[in-house]
């Protein structure tokens, strides 16, 4: 090889390294400028939540370090989401965030999934001696307290006259009541799907539903975001309301496809995977402004999910599980993302 030859190498090779350590630099810069968007999430059945999961949606259509982090419930994620570890939380009922909302929490919600009706409520052990709200008492209920189970209940019981205080509970994660049903340690539970439907199957009777609560004091699964980073980071909430929706819409135009997605999510069959959806009354991204949902503008102060933190609030209070009345409600509910992404 001439000198000259090997001169011409050894430049191409030194720029051949220079452009590989531009190229390593500048992905290692975007990665750094890139914000971490932790999205946690409840296992709340067949949902148009996993499909937008299953699919990946929320990394490709979220310009950002996109994680996600399982929760058995949702007052466990309220730690994570206090500490601003968490940017999002999907599956969560009303009662922890008025929970959070009244400690001073800045949290609200900015995409409301679904309404339970038939996919939650109060079931019983066929053996149990119990055939309505009066014969609890001196049963052993399973419940997640401080859940939207917490509130379903009182609201029943409420209905019926029968005193909150006088049906003993046991505080239990959804995973835990199966266990416990199955070693007959518990005579009743108030879940949500799968377990709902897990235990359905295994002999229970269902005295009650969500159906059967009012809309303005319902129980609904939404997704909930800091407030504070979410006026930081406008576009990835936007971003993340479109995510969200683009599952439902693959789940109106692929049923089938989008069936076999949440089965896989809710580690179910498909045949249960069908009857816990029928149990959902899910919402678009377009259904988020209207009053049946989070509203718009000034219809946000009396949408029916406003409404219902209100009333979900008194309960709670009621009850014993907040000590404080949520003075403003709708400060806690933010069609602001959806109201930019579905104009």
């Amino acid at each position: 090889m001439t000198k000259s030859r090997h001169i011409m190498r050894n430049r191409i090779r030194l720029h051949a390294g220079a452009l590989a350590s531009t190229i390593l630099l500048g992905t290692l810069c975007a990665r750094a400028a890139s914000p971490t968007v932790v999205i946690g999430y409840e296992n709340n059945g067949a949902d148009p939540y996993q499909v937008t999961q299953e699919l990946g949606l929320f990394q490709k259509m979220i310009h950002g370090n996109v994680s996600l982090k399982y929760f058995d419930s949702g007052p466990a994620a309220m730690g994570a989401l206090a500490s601003n570890s968490l940017q999002f939380m999907c599956g969560i009922g009303i009662p922890p965030l008025v929970a959070g909302v009244s400690q001073g929490l800045p949290l609200a919600i900015i995409y409301n999934q679904e309404r339970y009706t038939t996919s939650a409520g109060l079931i019983v052990r066929a053996d149990s001696g119990i055939h309505s709200l009066a014969d609890l008492k001196g049963h052993k209920l399973a419940i997640v307290q401080g859940s939207q189970a917490s509130f379903e209940l009182s609201t029943f019981l409420d209905a019926a006259k029968i005193p909150y205080d006088s049906v003993p509970q046991l505080n239990m994660s959804p995973p835990q009541m199966r266990v416990a049903w199955a070693t007959q340690n518990i005579d009743a539970a108030i879940v949500w799907d799968p377990v709902f439907s897990a235990l359905k199957g295994m002999g229970g009777l269902v005295i009650k539903t969500d159906a059967d609560l009012p809309r303005d004091a319902s129980s609904y699964n939404v997704c909930i975001a800091n407030t504070k980073w979410v006026a930081a980071n406008p576009t990835i909430a936007v971003e993340f309301v479109k995510a969200m929706d683009a599952g439902v819409a693959y789940t109106h135009a692929h049923p089938n496809k989008a069936m076999g997605l949440m089965a896989k999510g809710a580690g179910v069959k498909v045949d249960a995977a069908k009857s816990e959806l029928a149990g959902y009354e899910t919402f678009s991204g377009k259904d988020q402004l209207s009053a049946n949902v989070l509203g718009n503008g000034e219809g946000v102060a009396t949408s029916a999910t406003t409404k219902t933190l209100e009333n979900t609030a008194k309960v709670l209070l009621k009850i014993g599980r907040i000590t404080t009345v949520l003075k403003n409600p709708v400060t806690a509910v933010d069609s602001t993302p959806a109201a930019t992404a579905f104009k």
